[in-house]
């Protein structure tokens, strides 16, 4: 029986030999990390490798610029290899897993040997032959692990903010906008402590919730400015052993060129090494949002309650039957689902709190768990915001009937008689009107407190929604 021997090719390094498939790539640190930790199968997201790339490109240039990698033909391979990775092309030779020794040098070895193996293959000569293009000697020349991991956090951090959070956020703000602007003059109840309140207008109650997503979206505008601080250059520790005098400068001036996203230096590069404060800062402003997320969610929830022994104030669109045993039951599951994203989003928060406390001298070596749990709940966060606004808030109608009839009928309407007949004698109308289910009005016209006109003036319900309107 004739065998087939799987094509190899043998890499060395410190530790030794060990066979690397011929068709990879990576590259012996690539494989030996991948060997050691086989934890969770989950892989380094795209947006992050893509944002190495960027970053590995910038300092290429920013080497041959300074005239210390002079060799134009070879930068033009190591070029188009960057190119091809930042392009996706390359996307399944990253095989290292999220969870990985500290500080992120498995993914920034990763890259390096992906970049020289495919560099080497675009001059013509066999992967794996390190002497004319070396994953550590040019595609990490001026580099160190320490400094150019948390640049690629930022980085990709700040693509993910600007490319698919901020778009979702203000989908979601315009959604709720737009039910503001059509419930404007839907009348309802107001609930404080889940009792009768006073009345109140739905578009009001959404036009509150598009202002919770706009403050909550601003705030996340200036801690995603932390993110623009780079430490890049700061090589090992932050002394910038073994980099080119102006490096730091023409690195982010490339960056800046290629991705329009105002980085600059930050003013100390210990400093951006060793605290994770940046990303601590963003992820509090999502988890914070994340936070009334639920709220809302619950908010919408309590008002499609029913359909007929809840509130049922409002009816949320359909999408998916609710049930395995109810035939024609419908649930709330958008909002779920939003509730549930936003528990991870929470959960992640944790994650990084914890990391970032959790460094020691001069490095932070928690950083792969915290750009996982980062752009993680940015992209979930992104689809579930989007996701809401269309499949659910978009299409919510209110019923209009039932709400007046809510409104009409509450005990709590009393409370505009306070001011003209005293808080003591309207709470025993009140308490009257629950223990006889009748009406304030019935009950004030009987005891004969008020004329029918001053009352009429007085519990005129679209009155009470905007009082100092009327008054000015």
């Amino acid at each position: 029986m004739e065998t087939f021997k799987r094509s190899v090719r043998i890499e060395s390094d410190s530790l030794g030999d060990l066979e690397i498939p011929e068709s990879a790539y990576y590259g012996i640190q690539t494989l030996r990390a991948s060997l050691n930790y086989p934890i969770s199968g989950l892989r380094v997201t795209p947006i992050f490798i893509r944002a190495y790339a960027f970053l590995k490109r910038a300092c290429l240039h920013a080497n041959h610029e300074l005239g210390v990698f002079p060799d134009v033909t070879t930068v033009g391979f190591i070029e188009q290899a960057c190119n091809e990775v930042i392009e996706g092309k390359l996307e399944d030779q990253f095989i290292v897993d999220v969870f990985q020794a500290g500080a992120g040098t498995s993914t920034n070895m990763n890259l390096n040997e992906v970049i020289a193996n495919r560099a080497l293959e675009l001059s013509g000569s066999t992967r794996g032959d390190y002497a004319t293009i070396s994953p550590n000697d040019h595609v990490n020349m001026s580099q160190s692990t320490n400094d150019t991991y948390p640049t690629a956090m930022r980085i990709s951090a700040l693509l993910s903010i600007r490319q698919s959070l901020f778009p979702a956020l203000e989908d979601l703000e315009n959604a709720f906008s737009g039910k503001m602007e059509e419930f404007k003059s839907t009348l309802k109840i107001g609930r404080t402590h889940l009792q009768d309140a006073v009345p109140m207008m739905l578009g009001d109650e959404f036009g509150a919730w598009a202002s919770i997503v706009q403050r909550h979206t601003a705030r996340l505008r200036e801690a995603e400015k932390d993110l623009t601080f780079l430490g890049i250059g700061g090589s090992a520790v932050g002394t910038g052993l073994n980099v080119p005098p102006g490096f730091r400068e023409k690195v982010i001036d490339i960056l800046n060129a290629d991705l329009d996203l105002e980085l600059r230096g930050s003013s100390d590069m210990f400093e951006a090494m060793e605290s994770l404060a940046p990303f601590q800062h963003v992820i509090s402003a999502i988890k914070n949002l994340a936070l009334d997320i639920i709220k809302i969610s619950g908010d919408l929830r309590l008002l499609s309650s029913g359909p007929l022994t809840g509130l049922a104030e409002i009816n949320l669109p359909a999408v998916q039957p609710g049930s395995s045993i109810m035939p024609g039951k419908v649930n709330p599951s958008v909002l779920e689902m939003a509730s549930q994203v936003a528990m991870q989003v929470i959960g992640a928060e944790t994650v990084i709190s914890l990391a970032s406390q959790a460094g020691q001298l001069e490095l932070n070596v928690m950083m792969p768990v915290v750009q996982f749990n980062l752009l993680f709940a940015i992209e979930i966060f992104s689809n579930a915001m989007r996701v809401l606004a269309t499949s659910c808030i978009a299409g919510i109608t209110a019923n209009d009937d039932r709400m007046l009839h809510y409104a009409e009928s509450s005990a709590s309407l009393v409370t505009a008689l306070a001011p003209h007949i005293g808080y003591m004698e309207s709470a025993k109308i009140a308490k009257e009107a629950l223990a006889s289910k009748r009406t304030i009005r019935s009950i004030v016209l009987e005891k004969k407190l008020m004329t029918e006109d001053q009352l009429n003036s007085i519990l005129d319900l679209n009155a009470m929604t905007r009082p100092h309107q009327l008054e000015g």
